[in-house]
């Protein structure tokens, strides 16, 4: 029973990792239809904006105020990516559209020009972030520790989800992005400015990649290639849950990371990751849209 209450939690522990690193896709890519290969660099300047807000409460404020900072890192963190992102979309996504291939080798180079230019800040070396004091430890239940900072990131992942269905479904700007990205030429005949739309949209999924960047701060050290080692889980997290269904990214976040720790357990973590890859292509040979497909009559 107790190993059953490790793997079942380590499987929603690593389903929530992926679906806040996939939550940003799944606009950029499930909603606007951009292959943003630089999203794994959005995530590193989250992570790297984490680490400078814990080195200036370091150096300049009091020792009994250093577990706060992390509380300001992460809305800190969201929009520091979310500039990046929105500089991104101005200066080479916004004459891409349309054009999947041409943008994604364009993001591909610009994760490169971002990978550089943090190591020529930082330094090629990892740096390390240290945990707030209130996130050490575990709680018991049934006998089985389980890790605050496993508890505190799906409980930042619950919370940044919430709010972003709030804002797409439930705000004014959110239903016009769901309209540009269903139908730009009806929504344009509305009223709707679908050049203001796009760089809304895609400074929201930035900096939702900035949050992830801040959470991966909290398992391991960071560096320049942190985001590289996630991206390809991102993408197929949006596929298998379906291309701009913010549910079906909840379903594959927690499909894959619960499958890849049950394959893990039975095997090895390289064989268990082949497993995975294995079952989505089988997955996607019977249901190419994903579990979740858009109803549109723009698609019909």
């Amino acid at each position: 029973m107790d190993g059953m209450i490790i793997q079942a939690f380590n499987g929603v522990s690593l389903g929530s990792i992926l679906l806040l690193i996939a939550l940003g896709l799944a606009i950029t890519f499930g909603l606007m239809k951009v292959i943003n290969m630089a999203h794994g660099e959005l995530i590193m300047i989250g992570a790297y904006t984490t680490y400078v807000v814990q080195v200036i409460f370091a150096q300049y404020l009091p020792a009994t105020m250093f577990d706060m900072y992390y509380f300001l890192a992460i809305p800190i963190a969201f929009v520091v990516a979310a500039l990046i992102g929105m500089l991104i979309e101005f200066t080479v996504i916004r004459h891409l559209y349309g054009r999947p291939l041409d943008s994604l080798l364009a993001t591909f180079g610009v994760g490169l020009i971002l990978q550089q230019t943090a190591r020529s800040i930082f330094g090629a070396p990892n740096v390390g972030v240290q945990s707030p004091g209130f996130l050490r430890g575990g709680l018991e239940v049934m006998g089985v520790t389980l890790p605050y900072i496993r508890l505190f990131i799906i409980g930042l992942v619950i919370v940044s989800f919430l709010l972003l269905a709030w804002f797409l479904y439930k705000t004014r700007n959110g239903r016009k992005i769901r309209a540009v990205m269903q139908n730009r030429e009806m929504a344009q005949c509305l009223g709707v400015s679908s050049r203001k739309v796009d760089l809304i949209t895609f400074a929201i999924g930035s900096g939702f990649a900035g949050i992830a960047g801040a959470a991966l701060t909290l398992i391991g050290p960071i560096g320049p290639t942190i985001g590289t080692y996630y991206i390809v889980d991102a993408f197929m997290v949006v596929v298998v849950g379906g291309v701009g269904m913010l549910i079906g990214t909840v379903a594959g976040a927690l499909g894959i990371g619960i499958f890849n720790t049950v394959f893990e357990y039975w095997t090895n973590a390289s064989m268990g990751k082949v497993l995975v890859f294995a079952l989505i292509i089988l997955f996607l040979q019977w249901r190419p849209s994903g579990m979740f497909s858009l109803q549109s009559r723009s698609l019909d």
